[in-house]
């Protein structure tokens, strides 16, 4: 586990899956070696998966990094009374909090541009959950190649320290005692 100096504040594994069974959701984490998979459903239906977090654990110079590679909600979600951006915030503290149990101390991802529209409202919702713009990648120089070749795509490549995060959105998942 990374050391902390907000141990306090910061939300336990516990608190975050209290948090989204009090929203109705259920979400559930497997690994297999360094590689995580976040899936979510409806408490009442476990049939209908809602919607997905992926990514691998690792190591690089300054410590682990959490790098997630997918976010992605299904149909399923539009029948939903929810925002998807809020089902987006459970299953992403799920993974953010498995990253830093795992000792990683930031978190990467890429806000794919698929559309223009699109990509503007997920490099907002990442920007108010914590992430700030390390580079856009939009294939106009070589080392975009090597970002398009990681990532998949084009698009906002964001970083975040992981456990500024769980500081920043610990009122939304912490027990009150």
């Amino acid at each position: 586990m990374a050391t902390t100096s907000h141990s306090s504040l910061i939300p336990s594994m516990h608190d975050i899956l209290s948090a989204s069974t009090s929203q109705r959701l259920k979400i559930h984490l497997s690994m297999v070696g360094p590689f995580f998979c976040a899936k979510a459903y409806l408490s009442d239906n476990s049939a209908v998966e809602l919607g997905r977090a992926e990514g691998v654990i690792r190591p690089w110079i300054g410590g682990k990094v959490l790098h997630v590679d997918s976010m992605r909600m299904t149909r399923a979600t539009v029948e939903m009374e929810k925002s998807i951006f809020g089902l987006g915030l459970f299953l992403g503290a799920v993974v953010i909090r498995h990253g830093f149990d795992e000792g990683c101390v930031r978190a990467e991802l890429l806000a794919i541009n698929d559309t223009p529209v699109y990509h503007n409202k997920l490099v907002r919702f990442y920007k108010r959950m914590g992430f700030r713009v390390v580079h856009e990648v939009d294939g106009s120089s070589m080392n975009d190649l090597a970002h398009m070749l990681v990532w998949g795509g084009r698009g906002t490549r964001m970083d975040a320290d992981i456990e500024e995060l769980l500081v920043k959105w610990s009122r939304k998942f912490k027990t009150i005692s």
